[in-house]
């Protein structure tokens, strides 16, 4: 008989046998991002086309920092992300103007009703989670990208003002969907990459932000992952983060999947690419690269899923593929 999603879940991120390996391919959904019910309509779609072992829910990554001031557009790019027009911080003195956020309101009220809408429609039967950036994803996005690393080396207390206000309204979020239904979070991690910034950098201007939000999850949350992105990521200074799942660009940066199981001691997900050949190959490719993965992990403590969101555009072919991977895995 096949196990539930959630035990085949949780027998993965602890390393026991299961009746197949675990997968989960998630995307955006651009226009569809800025309602809770056409967001949770697409996501559902998604998912019944699909049966992924789990969902993971993808807003914009404007939905954070817009009730600062933040605004964005769709301008068509095909990984699905929007751009942005207007930043709340445009010199250092801004981050002491940042306000603590409340959850029930604006943007991120849309979100928790979002929540609301799949926990309908889910139940127990469908595990999801809910995308969480980390405070300094957060932060550049604030205020672009070469704004927050001027500020990070020129004047590192007022940013540390405005991380601690930002830390604070992600930590309201948190409690406000404890009772949605998730199963945990997806907590996405974007400068923790030495083409970035450095170590002691990350250490003191990420980690501890970090640590104070993955530190206030709800025990009941039992699948937690934290993406790591970036070519060139600080796997040492993330593996011990308390969390059940590790996803990070494994076939486009150090460590691979192996190298990684050794250095995490939970699930890695990861195994395909989401470019090549998710996007651009074959399914006859992407079979080859799934079954490789499955082979260099034993199929243990693995979580096949692409190192990042899969394009708006990925042929439904490649797709089809990569979910039949696991059925058939030989």
């Amino acid at each position: 008989m096949p196990m539930s999603k959630r035990e085949r879940l949780e027998k993965t991120i602890a390393g026991e046998p299961t009746d197949r390996v675990p997968i989960a391919l998630w995307r955006h959904w651009p226009g569809d991002d800025q309602r809770p019910a056409d967001l949770a309509e697409a996501t559902v779609a998604f998912q019944r086309r699909w049966d992924f072992d789990f969902v993971k829910v993808t807003p914009s990554s404007s939905y954070c920092i817009s009730d600062y001031g933040v605004q964005d557009k769709w301008a068509g790019h095909i990984e699905g992300t929007r751009e942005y027009v207007r930043r709340a911080v445009t010199r250092s003195l801004d981050w002491t103007d940042l306000r603590v956020l409340d959850p029930s309101k604006g943007a991120l009220g849309r979100q928790i009703e979002t929540l609301r809408l799949l926990n309908d429609t889910f139940g127990n039967e469908t595990p999801f989670i809910m995308t969480i950036f980390s405070p300094l994803a957060q932060a550049k996005n604030i205020a672009g990208r070469e704004l927050l690393i001027e500020h990070m080396r020129t004047s590192p207390d007022r940013l540390k003002t405005g991380l601690n206000t930002i830390t604070e309204s992600t930590l309201r979020f948190v409690e406000a969907i404890r009772r949605s239904g998730v199963a945990g979070i997806f907590y996405a991690i974007q400068h923790a990459s030495l083409t970035v910034m450095s170590e002691t950098e990350y250490g003191t201007f990420g980690r501890p932000y970090d640590m104070q939000i993955l530190e206030a999850l709800p025990e009941s949350w039992w699948l937690n992952m934290v993406h790591l992105h970036g070519a060139a990521p600080m796997f040492e200074l993330i593996a011990d983060y308390p969390v059940q799942a590790l996803n990070w660009h494994d076939r486009e940066a150090e460590p691979d999947l192996a190298n990684g199981k050794l250095k995490f001691k939970g699930a890695v997900s990861g195994g395909i690419g989401r470019w090549d050949p998710m996007h651009v190959g074959t399914p006859v490719e992407v079979r080859a690269q799934a079954r490789k993965a499955i082979e260099e992990t034993g199929a243990r403590r693995l979580i096949l899923s692409t190192g990042c969101v899969i394009m708006t555009t990925t042929p439904q072919s490649n797709i089809r593929a990569a979910r039949e991977t696991v059925e058939s895995p030989v």
